[in-house]
């Protein structure tokens, strides 16, 4: 490494944030990525640890150890081609990742993780901002044509890779633009849009068309698809949301996140949004404790919420983890996003009992306080309340894919878990039951993060490439 003992010496450095009481008046992203000198301190702190556990931590295997290094030294295009060698889209995990690497990084072990999140985010920033980040279409064409169906990150990367290769690649997707969840889920405040356009101006050169409005099982019928093309990989989400159907579930005021988070996107977008559902004026509740959770707390802050409280069935986790008992593995402890620092009551092991209403209006949850046994959840006795409430998120995670239309036309054979069923090893990977089909991403794996989405659109590619040439020289 180019500071041995840099890991010594420095501390770790966050990224500059704009004020809570400023970035709720507005819908753009407040993280400011580091600058040059600051990064490359960041990139001294890496150890030379011998083994980079920080790349197997990483889902797409990011060379990370010499991304740190080069831009330590300041050779920043060269740090961004690194990067780019296993990320398609760094801008995307640079924002949006958990940063599972830095959870495996050595460092981690007795110190600071080395903040390879942030350093990603000035390297990909630093590359769009110097013009570095080109269309690489492929020296020749294979005459053969591949169907992705869903745009969100696995689409997006199989797309990529497979028009790098030759193929001819069109992209379907359901909604009115490209980007599946990154568009139409992420908030803009943690992730701007601009970044889904640039790359579908960059996919565009290399030769991909996008098929939007194009929804496949609905308005587009699935065996003309097939028809049509070689092979057709499935890269859709796990849309299918998980329910709490308790009494007065019906009310009105009671919706679920991925119901009401769009509608912003769409308004920032600039679109109009008939009877939009607002958290203006409003006691808010959010049932779940995860990421989208969080992204309705902070979306409805901006909205002008009076209140908002989010509960999580489980207890609350540890505010640091056991590291010698976890490390490298992604550890549970309690985690403060940036929405809760805008404001947010927090309370954990609560289940709710009922929705009670007024006028066919939700006003009032029924909650009960739970402990967990032998892995059974028991209600405390005399622990029930209640507490107000005009609007209700449902923000409890998702069971796998929507069954109808697409899967259903498709007829692929699914998993335990209503996953479409294909295997990631072997000489069939993301090979589904269906000759010629494919599947990657949250419609194979379930619900999971942006950057394992990206990482199984690259490999899904590579099977695609393998079935349709004899052989591949796309990266596994």
């Amino acid at each position: 490494m180019g500071k041995i003992t840099g890991f010594m010496e420095y501390q770790r450095l966050t990224e500059a944030a704009e004020d809570t009481r400023e970035r709720v008046k507005h819908y753009r992203e407040f993280i400011f990525h580091l600058a040059d000198q600051e990064a490359g301190i960041q990139g001294a702190r890496c150890m030379d640890c011998g083994i980079p556990f920080c790349m197997t931590g990483c889902p797409v295997n990011n060379i990370i150890p010499d991304w740190n290094d080069l831009v330590y030294k300041q050779d920043w295009k060269q740090a961004l081609d690194v990067l780019h060698s296993t990320n398609n889209f760094p801008e995307f995990t640079g924002r949006v990742c958990p940063a599972p690497c830095e959870a495996a990084c050595t460092l981690n072990i007795n110190n600071d993780p080395v903040g390879i999140k942030s350093i990603e985010h000035a390297i990909i920033d630093k590359g769009w901002e110097q013009g570095w980040v080109a269309p690489q279409p492929p020296k020749r064409k294979t005459g053969k044509k591949v169907a992705v169906i869903g745009s969100g990150p696995a689409g997006l990367a199989c797309a990529q890779q497979l028009a790098r290769a030759g193929h001819s690649v069109a992209l379907f997707e359901k909604n009115d633009r490209i980007g599946g969840l990154l568009r139409y889920g992420i908030p803009d405040f943690k992730m701007e849009k601009h970044p889904i356009d640039q790359r579908m101006a960059q996919m565009r050169a290399e030769g991909v068309e996008f098929r939007t409005n194009q929804h496949v099982g609905q308005n587009v019928n699935a065996k003309n698809v097939l028809a049509e093309f070689d092979a057709v990989a499935l890269t859709g989400g796990a849309e299918h949301p998980r329910d709490l159907p308790v009494p007065g579930r019906n009310l009105e005021g009671i919706y679920f996140a991925m119901q009401f988070l769009p509608q912003q996107n769409k308004i920032v977008a600039g679109d109009k949004v008939a009877n939009q559902i607002l958290a203006t004026g409003k006691h808010v509740v959010v049932i779940g404790g995860g990421d989208t959770g969080s992204d309705c707390v902070g979306t409805s802050n901006r909205q002008g919420a009076l209140s908002v409280t989010q509960f999580e069935l489980l207890p609350q986790p540890p505010e640091q983890e056991n590291k010698p008992l976890v490390w490298p593995y992604w550890p549970i402890k309690l985690r403060t996003s940036s929405s809760h620092e805008e404001g947010c009551e927090r309370d954990w092991a609560v289940a709710t009992k009922e929705f009670i209403g007024e006028n066919g209006k939700v006003k009032k949850l029924k909650i009960v306080r739970v402990e967990w046994k032998d892995g059974k959840m028991i209600e405390v006795p005399g622990s029930e309340t209640e507490i107000k409430a005009d609007l209700v998120l449902l923000a409890m995670g998702f069971l796998g894919p929507v069954q109808t239309g697409l899967i259903e036309e498709f007829a692929v054979e699914k998993d335990a878990r209503s996953n479409v069923k294909a295997d990631t090893e072997g000489n069939k990977a993301y090979y589904t039951s269906v000759p010629r089909v494919f599947a990657a991403g949250d419609m194979r794996r379930g619900q999971s993060l942006v950057v394992w989405a990206i990482r199984e659109g690259r490999q899904c590619a590579r099977s695609v490439d393998e079935f349709l040439m004899g052989r591949s020289d796309l990266p596994r």
